[in-house]
This record gives structure tokens, sequence and C-alpha cells, in this order.
């Protein structure tokens, strides 16, 4: 019997072997690099390691929608209170959107100091005002424009520019979410501010980094949340993966679309939201004395009690970015204004009421967050598109004015108590220090371990960042 094959194996000399073997794990490596990659495309939200260690996880933005006036709330002026009714140096009668006096009006508040920093807070502010201390207030904002929509977009997106990401977007598209049963970027309103959907849009972004808006003040404050009766939980697991493979088998051969991913994305969420949400925006887990710590007693303050409350409760379990525009204000002739802060004719009335409808909830957040450890990890922002004239619109009022305003922020990585740049001493522009919304978003980035120059996002063959060209970390307020 012949044997035509040889009873030993051949094995291949040692550099041919180390050659093959180094390709296989090579192969392998690719492999693994681009599995993270699917599993990084399939996972838009999943946590991502920041550029550095950041000392904010999370931010509450309270939104003065209208403007507050910056000489009648932060930035006191002990000269505009003594020039009142004369001619106020170099003003500009079109500086806002309509026409002003050109002469002084003083603020019809009392003023006391307050806090160990000395801090003048306008009677308005009863409950804030022993918060002080906490704060870090940036007097010399300014922006370019000075109509409510344009200004709202221009300081959430960096620019008046339609179609642009805003800051939550930005952020959760660095960072992911830190929680997968709940939306990363959430948005509270009362009535819609004005430039509504465009102030918080995820722009070219992908739209699974777009804000979820929540109604807070209706028991079902996320629309078609609730399971159908009859439905149980494994028929509508069955009927999402099919809507999934179905979504993904159309996908496929539309690769260009991003907004389909997004949207297999956001049906997985409210899938898991059904369980998550509900508890997360149940109040009625808080003890009475939370509840009226913040004030949801009291008829002028309740519904920004609510939100108050709710936003904290989002960000302790993982919420990265939350902001609720403040509603209700009155008008000059006595009726609740659409655009809370804008004290057109009546400054007096109309800054007390909104002061009514935001001082107390406002305080107990900063407290509340205090008392449970969450200040540490948490920036709270208060502030609005812009701030006011210091001469007078009609006999009573303050029209726009984007050239100078406050914005304080207190909690995880700025100095409290600290007060930054200046506007001139009539409180009418911005001369000290100016800090422009590019800056601020880039110390923002920062707080949160993001480096602004860093995060960007290429549409249209060019990369856009939130701070566009500009922005330089205030490095004189981080803590």
């Amino acid at each position: 019997m012949s044997n035509d094959h040889p009873s030993r194996l051949t094995l291949p000399g040692r550099r041919r072997f180390l050659a093959e073997a180094g390709l296989g794990f090579g192969t392998l490596a690719l492999s693994n690099l681009l599995g993270e990659e699917a599993a990084a495309a399939a996972a838009p939200l999943a946590p991502k390691s920041p550029h550095y260690p950041g000392k904010v996880k999370s931010i509450i933005w309270l939104f003065m929608t209208g403007g507050p006036s910056q000489v009648d709330t932060w930035d006191y002026k002990p000269e505009l209170q003594k020039r009142d009714g004369q001619p106020l140096a170099g003003a500009d009668p079109k500086t806002g959107f309509f026409t002003t006096s050109g002469k002084c009006l003083a603020s019809p508040f009392k003023w006391a100091q307050h806090g160990k920093s000395g801090t003048w807070v306008p009677e308005i502010f009863p409950y804030l005002s022993r918060h002080v201390d906490k704060m870090c207030f940036l007097h010399s904002m300014h922006l370019r424009q000075n109509n409510h929509a344009p200004a709202s977009i221009e300081l959430m997106c960096g620019t008046n520019r339609p179609g642009l990401p805003a800051l939550g977007a930005w952020e959760t598209y660095g960072l992911g979410a830190l929680n997968s049963n709940l939306p990363a970027y959430v948005v509270m309103h009362d009535t819609r501010p004005r430039g509504d959907d465009q102030i918080w849009s995820a722009g070219f972004l992908p739209k699974t980094f777009q804000a979820m808006a929540l109604d807070s003040r209706r028991k079902e404050a996320i629309d078609n949340l609730a399971r159908g009766a009859g439905h149980s939980d494994p028929q509508q697991r069955a009927q999402l993966d099919l809507i999934r493979e179905l979504n993904r088998e159309h996908a496929s051969t539309r690769q260009t679309q991003a907004d389909l991913a997004a949207r297999i994305d956001s049906y997985e969420l409210a899938y898991r939201m059904q369980m998550a949400a509900p508890e997360a925006l149940d109040l009625s887990r808080e003890s009475a004395m939370t509840q009226a710590m913040y004030g949801l007693e009291r008829p002028e303050c309740a519904t920004f009690a609510r939100q108050c409350l709710l936003a904290r409760r989002l960000v302790e379990r993982g919420v990265r970015f939350v902001q609720i525009f403040a509603g209700k204000g009155v008008a000059g002739d006595g009726s609740v204004g659409d655009v809370p802060w804008d004290c057109h004719s009546d400054l007096q009335s109309n800054h007390r009421s909104c002061g009514l409808h935001t001082d107390q909830p406002a305080a107990a957040l900063l407290a509340d967050l205090e008392s449970r450890g969450m200040l540490d990890s948490t920036l709270v922002i208060w502030g609005g598109e812009f701030g006011r004239t210091s001469d007078s619109q009609g006999a009573k009022g303050r029209d726009h004015n984007p050239n100078g305003f406050t914005i304080w922020m207190a909690g995880a990585g700025v100095k409290g108590g600290l007060h930054y740049g200046a506007t001139d001493p009539f409180g009418y522009k911005a001369v000290e220090k100016k800090v422009h919304v590019n800056d601020l978003h880039a110390t923002l980035l920062h707080m949160m371990g993001i480096d602004h120059l860093k995060l960007t996002h290429r549409f249209n063959g060019r990369d856009f960042r939130l701070t566009d060209v500009g922005g330089e970390v205030l490095s004189e307020i981080l803590a």
C-alpha cells in the first residue's frame, strides 16, 4: 500500500508564523475597534469620557424669559438712583427694540446688602438674598441681538443663526447620558418663550441630542408615555423589536439620513421611560416640608416651584441639562404677559410679580441641592436673554438692552460671593472684563471637562463648535 501523504506535518518557519500571527492579532484588534465604533453609533447617548476631569456633572438653567433689568435685580447703581429724571450721558434711544427717553430711571425698589460678600439685593428677592455667598455674578454679559427670540437663540446657541445646536445639545453630544432610562436634556416651560424650539434645538447634530420639552403644569407631563390599556409588556417589547428591525432595514439603504437612527433610538428611550419617568416626575413622593419649602402651596409661585423641584429630581437621577423658562409676569395693564420679565410700561409691578413667581422656588432649589450634597456637582444658572435700559421707556418702563446685563451661577465649579466684570456707573453698558456668550459657553464646557476647541461636529464640509471662532475660559471665576 503506497503512502502518498507524508505522516509528518510541515510547520511554517518562525518568521512566517510570527508574520501571520501578527496579521491575525491585528485583524482582531481592528475588528474590536470597529465593534466599538459600531456600538458608539448604535448608542449615541452612552457615557463618554471628558477631555479632563470636570467638576460639573449637571446644569440647571433658570431662564428668566423676557430680560430682567440688571439695575433692578443684581447690579445696584447708586449713581442711577441719584440722577433719576436727569439726562443719561451717551444714551442711544434705539438701543432697544422701541425708543427710550434718554433720561435716567432710578430703581423703584429698596436695596440692602447681604452675606459676607456684602452683595446688594433688591427687596423683590427676600429668599435668594440668603444665598448670595454661593453666587458668582457676571455683571458684564453682552450680546448682539436686541429682541427676545434672536437674543435667546444667540445666548443658547452662540450666535443667532438658524439651525445651530444649543448648549444642552452640545453637552449631551460631548458627554452622553448618565441615565439611559431618562432623556439627557430636558426643557420645562409655562408659556412657550419667543424663539421656542430654536432655543433648545439640536440643530445639525443628530436629533438624539434634542431636548425633551415637558409641560410640568399637567399631571401627564409627557404626552403618550403611558402604555395602552390591555397592552402587556411582552406585547409592547415584541412590537418595538419588529419596528426596530423594519426601521433598521429601511435605514440601511438611506445612510445619509441621520434622523432615522435618532427615530429608532427615540422608540427605545420612550419604552424605558415608561418605568423611570413617572417615578421621577411624581412630586407626591416628596415630603410636605420639601413641597412647602419650594412654595408649591402658594398660587403666585406654584408653577415655578413645581418646575424647580422636578429639576432637582431629574438631576438627582442623572439628567445632564435641565432648563426652566420662567413664566408668569404682570404687564403694565395688570394682565399676565407672555414674556414675563418684559417691563416696557410698568417696571415696578412687572418685576415685583416676577420676583414673587421665582424667588422662593429658586432659593429652595439652592438650599435643597446643598443639603443633599448635590451642589458640589450641579451648577445652577440664573439669567435671561438680555438686560434693560437705564433710561426710561415711557414714564415707568425700560426697553431691551443687549449691551450689559447680569447672570449669576451657583454651585459646582465657581467661586461663591464673587462679582466679575462691571457695567458703567449707570448700568447701561458692560465696560470691565466684558463677557460674550462665547466666553460663557467656553467656561461652562470647561467646568464639565470639555475643551471647547475640541468639541466639534462636521457639517456641510466644515467643523463647527458651540463657541464658533471665539470663546475664552473665565479662569478667574473657577473654584
